[in-house]
């Protein structure tokens, strides 16, 4: 029996090496040329006049976009109920409250038809998530932002290279919040993350903010912190940023033949989406655990993206209510299955072999 690990950074690890030597030569460990050559390189990548601003994690950048836009003080949020934690803990780290919506059964993003109902005279921002690498639905969403006045944050840590009518994700709102922790798309030798705005006001909020609010040295003109992108990171990045695009379509193959693979079976997959850089390949099956327990006993190693929405976390619960049903019910089902660009196309076979052999 051989062994199918969920994921295998191990082949990323060449393309680091010549980053160590840049920075090393370099001497500058913070900040620095190097993250400066990135900061404009994924700018570039974004489009449509983007600034990219390197911050610690994606979760920083969440709540530094927010921040720089005047969120906070008690301002809500809406945001998707079946996203990751560090979602809601950045909006409330702003200074924010979460409000969390519903998603769509078919794809699992938030479900645009529901943010009218979600909306209170406190509400100033929505952060839409990006899930698994599919956008979420950004036409409806921004356009329900414009009629209200509200602002617009992706969460697009899971959907580095996806697009929406072919505009990159990042550009699609008033600003963009990307994760590069390694398992990503675009993943770096640690936590790292981006704020991305087409607005250079924003951005340069952004820039005091991730550096105790400092116009220069030892002189704040904002109430900051600590959240920088180290140089060795940004070097990383930098090497792998022009890997992305080729990486992003084997993922999308793999996923295209995970779908040939199991037709007929006895789960649903979500709907297709030509935009969709499938950070994960996700299936939805009744019997969910019991299936991951056949697949590791096989080998296979899965898993489960979220085995809870955020209102069934026990400190979450106050951000429950009605309405929530969907999410849950995601919560019961999926399942995620190996995919990443080093994958072999009998692993997939293999995989889809025992999903269908499990699931009759």
């Amino acid at each position: 029996m051989t062994a199918i690990p969920f994921v295998d950074l191990s082949g990323q690890l060449e393309t680091a090496r010549g980053a160590f030597d840049l920075v090393a030569a370099d001497g500058y460990y913070v900040g620095g040329a190097r993250l400066d050559a990135f900061e404009r390189e994924f700018a570039a990548y974004c489009g449509d006049g983007a600034v990219c601003v390197g911050v610690g994690s994606g979760t920083d950048a969440i709540e530094l976009a927010l921040r720089a836009l005047g969120v906070g003080d008690g301002a809500e949020v809406i945001t998707a109920a079946n996203t990751c934690v560090p979602t809601v803990a950045a909006i409330e780290a702003a200074g924010a409250k979460a409000v969390l919506v519903d998603a769509l059964l078919e794809n699992a993003t938030i479900d645009p038809t529901l943010l009218g109902s979600a909306v209170t005279p406190r509400t100033k921002a929505i952060v839409p998530v990006h899930l698994y690498g599919r956008p979420a639905d950004m036409d409806a969403i921004t356009a329900f932002a414009a009629e209200r006045g509200l602002l617009v944050v992706e969460d697009a840590a899971q959907a580095h290279g996806a697009s929406v009518g072919g505009r990159r994700v990042g550009t699609l709102g008033h600003a963009a919040a990307f994760s590069f922790y390694p398992t990503k798309n675009l993943g770096a030798l640690g936590d790292g993350g981006a704020v991305v705005t087409g607005d250079t006001e924003v951005a340069e909020r952004v820039r005091l903010l991730r550096s105790y609010g400092e116009a220069e040295r030892y002189r704040s003109v904002l109430r900051g912190r600590n959240s920088r992108l180290d140089s060795i990171q940004a070097a990383v990045l930098s090497a792998r940023l022009p890997l992305l695009d080729e990486r992003n379509q084997r993922r999308r193959e793999l996923a295209a033949l995970y779908r040939s693979e199991l037709e007929g079976a006895a789960v649903e997959l979500f709907e297709e989406d030509d935009g969709n850089v499938y950070h994960l390949f996700v299936i939805r099956v009744a019997a969910r655990d019991r299936l991951r327990e056949l697949l590791a006993a096989e080998g296979v190693e899965t898993l489960v993206h979220y085995p809870r929405p955020i209102h069934r976390h026990p400190v979450y619960r106050d951000l429950a209510h009605a309405g929530l049903d969907r999410s849950e019910r995601l919560s019961d089902e999926v399942l995620s299955l190996p995919l990443y660009p080093e994958l072999e196309d009998r692993d997939v076979g293999t995989i889809a072999a025992l999903v269908r052999r499990f699931t009759d």
